[in-house]
């Protein structure tokens, strides 16, 4: 039952945005699609218990000249399946393959479990702006820390390891962290941002946030537009 500690899926919300199914595997995987037909897009993963739909009129407004994909993964918002970490980097691929096309550039941002989806991404395709918000190294170390008597490194199914994807990773990188982050501590976001040259990471901390309402700062929004728009 691990992956229950990981994944808490969200039902499928009403909304007046379009939704396009992407097939992969057997499954179906909505996409809420916002300002469609730009000249420029940015992918966003949400955290393991966000209804990305809640992101859709914030990003909408701050980046009214980006076409906006927000992923359900398996099993959240009307997506078909269950999650897992080779699923939805599965799914993050296919997606992003089908709709680079579209546009002149594409980015990405992920959000504390997303950033791991994201991380993935962007070392396997090349994007030209990554954002990752309250980041973790690998949950595996996360986990061998909260239960050392156990091997965490054989028992746990996904590890969503983000350290040994750094050196594959081209893009200019944005981190953004809460000051008091209980969720995932600042040792484990730090172990991933050292492992970047510092010529090719900006990070940004939000005073007086958590883990979970540091979107809520006006400050939020306006370090997106700041390194995405520069």
């Amino acid at each position: 039952f691990q992956r229950n500690f990981i994944y808490y899926p969200t039902s499928e919300n009403s909304h007046s945005y379009k939704t396009e199914q992407f097939s992969n595997e057997g499954e179906l995987i909505n996409v809420i699609v916002v300002n469609p037909k730009q000249k420029n897009a940015l992918m966003y993963f949400g955290g393991n218990a966000e209804s990305v739909v809640s992101s859709a009129a914030e990003l909408k407004n701050s980046f009214p000249s980006h076409t906006i994909y927000l992923v359900n993964y398996r099993g959240y918002g009307g997506s078909s399946g269950s999650p897992t970490e080779n699923g939805l980097y599965s799914d993050a691929i296919v997606i992003f393959d089908k709709v680079n096309a579209r546009h002149e550039k594409l980015s990405a941002i992920g959000r504390s479990l997303g950033s791991g989806v994201a991380t993935y991404l962007a070392s396997k395709r090349s994007i030209s702006k990554l954002i990752l918000v309250t980041p973790y190294g690998s949950i595996q170390h996360i986990a061998q820390d909260s239960y050392p008597i156990y091997p965490m490194s054989i028992l746990l199914l996904d590890k969503y390891n983000s350290l040994d994807r750094v050196e594959q990773i081209r893009s200019p990188v944005l981190v953004i962290l809460a000051e008091t982050d209980r969720v995932i501590p600042a040792q484990y976001s730090n172990n991933l941002i050292k492992k970047f040259p510092s010529s090719q990471v900006q990070v940004k901390t939000l005073k007086d946030s958590g883990h979970n309402d540091l979107s809520n700062k006006i400050e939020y929004f306006s370090l997106l537009a700041e390194f995405l728009l520069d």
